[in-house]
């Protein structure tokens, strides 16, 4: 079975995947039998070798493969030039990519996980009609304000209108703090209906201003100090996937504003192509930015990456691989 989950909304994304793993049985058993690539890396014959092995004592066996689909989109395609010896072999790697996704064993689900694609993508278009596909745009407007009426029922409670567009101006696009916020309301109004007094009480930025401050510790070579942020964030409530998965898409963001703004875009214009409807976030965002190199935010980008890869796989626990995550990125690289 073939997933592609796709699009910029990296915490339905995650959900999605959630989804997928609980759906193939035992979780001891999956994580021993799953394998992460990073799609921008890997090869043909990797991925080749896992995809026709079988799984060892259970039925089924995963392979996440993360940023494939964008490194063969049109645009990533110009970035890179149009020698005819590379443009050769990429179409050597997108049939052999085709083939090895098309022709999945029984025993394999393989999932392409993806931000933006681009357009004219032809892995996606050799792919697609095998594979179930499940587009994840950023909410904005009454899409966010339903997801946030859906979510809300979710945790078992009610929220009154006024309150929904309160909390959709106060937290806005972030639906890995919007989900906490809604947690958080939803144990505090213990059944009742949540209302404007109660978003007005208790949301705050708290959080996301100590995912801020995590993130200036470790790009500045402060061990101590983001340490301590993580306890902080941990003894909030947040779990450690929570964390990283808040680090990275902060991180990425970082990265994101430094390009655009060298394309010289306007700051509306990076604003809402970002969905950073918070001004809170989208200031303290810009204002990182500024403060690192390219190089730094990268480095950091694709440590955090490998953590991803040492959870997912087992190699680690989630505590314990973003503890080595800060105290190597502390201790390691050029500021």
């Amino acid at each position: 079975m073939l997933y592609i989950l796709a699009g910029p909304d990296d915490f339905s994304r995650t959900e999605a995947l959630t989804g997928i793993k609980k759906g193939l049985g035992d979780a001891s058993m999956l994580s021993s039998n799953t394998s992460v690539f990073d799609g921008k890396k890997t090869t043909p014959g990797e991925l080749a070798a896992v995809a026709q092995a079988m799984p060892f004592l259970s039925e089924k066996r995963l392979i996440v493969v993360e940023g494939l689909l964008e490194r063969f989109s049109s645009d990533a395609s110009r970035s890179r030039g149009k020698k005819t010896t590379r443009a050769s072999a990429k179409q050597n790697d997108i049939e052999s990519y085709i083939n090895i996704f098309t022709n999945l064993p029984e025993s394999t689900v393989a999932v392409l996980i993806d931000g933006e694609m681009g357009k004219n993508n032809p892995l996606f278009d050799g792919i697609s009609a095998k594979a179930k596909v499940s587009s994840f745009p950023l909410l904005k407007g009454e899409r966010l304000m339903q997801w946030i009426k859906n979510r809300v029922t979710k945790e078992g409670g009610k929220i009154s209108p006024e309150a929904v567009k309160l909390l959709e101006k106060q937290v806005g696009g972030d639906l890995w703090v919007m989900s906490g916020e809604i947690a958080k309301l939803a144990t505090f109004a213990l059944g009742r209906q949540i209302e404007v007094e109660d978003v007005s009480r208790l949301v705050g930025y708290t959080r996301q201003a100590n995912i801020f401050s995590m993130v200036d510790a470790v790009l500045g070579f402060k061990a101590g100090v983001g340490q301590q942020m993580l306890q902080q964030l941990m003894f909030e409530g947040m779990a450690p996937p929570q964390i990283l998965f808040m680090i990275s898409r902060q991180v990425r963001l970082m990265i994101q504003v430094k390009a655009m703004l060298k394309e010289r875009k306007p700051q509306s214009e990076i604003q809402m192509k970002l969905g950073l409807n918070s001004d809170f976030v989208w200031h303290k965002t810009l204002e990182q930015s500024n403060m690192y190199s390219l190089e730094r935010l990268e480095e950091l980008y694709h440590k955090l990456l490998d953590t991803d890869v040492a959870i997912k796989t087992g190699k680690y626990n989630d505590e314990l691989a973003l503890n080595i995550l800060i105290a190597e990125m502390c201790s390691t690289g050029t500021s």
